[in-house]
């Protein structure tokens, strides 16, 4: 996949994501009560190709994805382009740029969804997560496979298909970079696994009196009892091409792995 790159908003986008990351910084290290933390670093951290893999309990309607599973399912930068190199930001960027407050319980309950990671709720058995970074506009990528309790995963994809109406505008308060306006539209997504919903937020605000705009995709995917759940976007706006590639070739992946087949090393159409 070929972009133009979008050089010119690289200082802009670091200065401002530097000054919330560093007032997010203070706060996490004194608010953290001992257990194990990832520090909080900028778009640009030090990459890492080991993805975050973790297991609950297995419910009886999730148990047929394993922890193996689950991470062979996770895209790949080969998926995803050469401008997309793993990372571990994603982690700790979603706290930094999407945490906040609002009188609206729906739109607080996206707010902490995309903070905490869990866009469908707890996975009631496996799941394994890995973020990218975006060498062309600083975007940050947060991929996750899980399987979940059925009628809960219906609930979820409910609610998602809510968000457009009851969150369509709506003001967030003390978040690391001041108060915002958020704004979040339906998106539409390729035809991919039993079941899926788009959604793209943006967040207006000013930071020491510089104007911002983060733009973020979100997206989710079902496969049967198992679901895709990403975000990607930043400062530096959102490529909705990757966020659809992500879908398609994540959707197919997650198929192939639950049917018992290695999936491909490369994607259609990028073999060499």
């Amino acid at each position: 996949m070929n972009r133009r790159p979008r050089r010119a908003a690289h200082v802009f986008v670091s200065t401002l994501a530097a000054g919330a990351l560093l007032t997010t910084a203070g706060c996490s290290e004194d608010g953290n009560s001992g257990g194990s933390s990832e520090a909080v670093s900028s778009p640009s951290a030090e990459l890492s190709a080991s993805p975050l893999v973790k297991e609950s309990p297995a419910a009886s309607t999730a148990a047929a994805l394993t922890t193996e599973q689950a991470q062979t399912a996770l895209l790949t930068n080969t998926d995803l382009g050469s401008e997309w190199t793993q990372s571990k930001a994603a982690e700790s960027w979603r706290a930094t740029m999407v945490k906040g407050k609002t009188n609206l319980a729906e739109c607080q309950k996206l707010l902490d969804a995309l903070v905490s990671g869990e866009l469908l709720g707890d996975p009631s058995g496996s799941r394994a997560v890995t973020g990218f970074a975006d060498s062309d506009n600083d975007a940050q990528m947060r991929y996750e496979v899980a399987a979940y309790d059925h009628a809960a995963l219906d609930k979820s994809f409910d609610w998602l298909k809510s968000v457009p109406v009851t969150c369509d505008q709506f003001t967030a308060t003390d978040t690391p970079v001041g108060t915002q306006t958020v704004q979040v539209v339906e998106t539409s997504l390729p035809s991919a696994g039993d079941d899926r919903q788009g959604l793209q937020m943006t967040a207006t605000g000013a930071l020491e009196g510089t104007p911002f705009t983060l733009t973020m995709d979100i997206a989710a995917v079902r496969v049967g009892d198992n679901a895709i759940s990403l975000t990607n976007g930043g400062l530096g706006g959102a490529d909705s091409d990757s966020t659809s590639q992500a879908v398609q070739l994540g959707a197919q992946r997650l198929t192939d792995v639950l049917a018992g087949k290695t999936p491909a090393e490369q994607p259609p159409g990028q073999q060499d």
